[in-house]
């Protein structure tokens, strides 16, 4: 008997989940597309879609669900992530041998215009930490200084650094960060990230164990990432920064300021843990600084 596509997505979930270790972002975000394009085939074909109606399933099919979702308001980049999971699931069905189609692969992938990082100046950063400090409450003015300084000083996407446990204090020299797709990269941390961290795990006034979070929220609860976003959003409003001052800019922030102060590309891109060095490269575009330093210094007309 031919199996249901639902069951076949649960199958596929959970070796994202085990052996391909994907995030809990990314099962949830693959998951919704899947479910939708299942939905969208139920209605297409008359009926729930089971492995003999997939593997039958053409091209055609499969830009009438785009289409269909173009129509519901999803963008390029939204449909660029929904083929994305698509295929993941025929690729699963392939592997175990369940069915082979290659109609996902055969539609075309929207192109998407790459937006350059937008990182903050050096004056900037330096003033969002030192306010973060300026908090009613004096623990959690050392926790947004110690998250802000962790940020900046060592690239770290925000689910990285809210990762870190209370028995990763003291921190040391270097630390071993599982980024994204379960990558794994070493990143040096500056004397004074680890004396923000220390400071800050001295205030904590809630016990906890050593694997319990190490950021924490006002109730003693892990720190959510909309609670760094709202961290910053209080900065905003007191500096007077762009709307460019999220958590993820002092990444974007450490990456630009090391490149444009003498970094090479490669030691950066390991820092950032980028699969490529052409996503390192967009850090390039942003500050000519260095470029045009270069250009009249080493131009015999200049």
């Amino acid at each position: 008997m031919a199996r249901s596509a639902p069951d076949l997505k649960k199958l596929w979930l959970a070796s994202l989940a085990h052996e391909r270790r994907a995030s809990a972002h990314t099962l949830r975000a693959y998951g919704d597309d899947v479910e939708r394009f299942l939905a969208f085939l139920h209605t297409h074909l008359g009926a729930v879609a089971n492995e003999k109606s997939l593997a039958r399933l053409s091209p055609a099919d499969i830009r009438a669900f785009i289409t269909v979702r173009r129509s519901e308001g999803l963008g390029a980049k939204g449909v660029q992530r929904a083929l994305a999971a698509v295929r993941s699931f025929f690729r699963y069905l392939a592997r175990e041998n369940i069915l082979e189609n290659a109609a996902a692969r055969n539609v075309r992938t929207p192109r998407i215009r790459r937006c350059l990082p937008r990182p903050l100046s050096e004056d900037d950063a330096a003033r969002a930490i030192e306010q973060a400090g300026e908090h009613e409450v004096e623990w959690l003015g050392s926790r947004d200084v110690a998250l802000l300084t962790l940020l900046y000083g060592a690239g770290l996407r925000i689910s990285e650094a809210l990762s870190l446990r209370r028995g990763d204090v003291p921190l040391p020299a270097s630390l071993t960060i599982l980024g994204k797709g379960g990558k794994e990269r070493v990143v040096p941390l500056l004397i004074v990230i680890r004396q923000a961290i220390d400071a800050y795990e001295k205030r904590i006034p809630f016990s906890g164990a050593k694997g319990s979070a190490l950021f924490l929220s006002r109730r003693g609860k892990a720190m959510s990432p909309r609670e760094a976003q709202l961290l910053m959003a209080r900065l905003r409003g007191a500096l007077g920064l762009s709307e460019r001052a999220t958590p993820h800019a002092m990444r974007h922030s450490f990456a630009t300021h090391l490149l444009s102060n003498g970094g090479d590309l490669r030691s950066v891109q390991e820092l950032l843990g980028h699969a490529s060095l052409s996503t390192t490269q967009t850090y390039t575009q942003i500050d000519t600084r260095k470029l045009r330093d270069v250009y009249e210094k080493a131009h015999p007309r200049n």
